[in-house]
């Protein structure tokens, strides 16, 4: 399924988002800047780009895989939230996680991906008391996992 969103460019030198294989779910945003981030630090890069969704849209900024397995690089407020009724430059607030090393962009690096959904408005009731559920009110690790591994190292 497709949908149709406008945009335009607001730096000629910089291509479109575009998908890098068939049946990718995001769409590459790039950089239209030079920056070089020390570790811990973050950054907010532009992309050159503006759109517009229809109604019932969102799109979604996500960290490239690729980024972050390499360089240690994310997103500070994955996903980043593109509203449809938001008109203004996409830009991306990346941090770097690594403790030791810079990483460096270049205009034109890939440095993220836009993910383009369908969304629901919510309706929201207000009641006295919520409905029961298995789950109930566990959360953060109720489930196990790892949480219920003794200390490495200990008994």
């Amino acid at each position: 399924m497709t949908v149709d969103v406008l945009i335009t460019r607001l730096d000629a030198g910089i291509p479109l988002p575009e998908y890098a294989h068939p049946g990718d779910a995001g769409a590459d945003l790039r950089t239209t800047v030079d920056a070089e981030i020390a570790p811990g630090h973050r950054a907010l890069l532009p992309t050159g780009v503006a759109i517009a969704l229809p109604d019932g849209y969102a799109a979604f900024v996500h960290p490239r895989s690729g980024l972050a397995v390499k360089y240690g690089v994310s997103i500070v407020n994955a996903p980043g939230t593109v509203d449809a009724g938001y008109r203004g430059e996409i830009k991306v607030s990346v941090v770097n996680l690594d403790p030791s090393d810079a990483v460096t962009f270049r205009r034109g690096d890939r440095i993220a991906q836009l993910v383009v959904q369908r969304v629901e408005r919510a309706r929201f009731h207000e009641v006295e008391t919520l409905p029961g559920s298995a789950r109930a009110e566990g959360g953060f690790g109720s489930t196990g996992g790892m949480l219920d591994a003794p200390p490495a190292g200990g008994e």
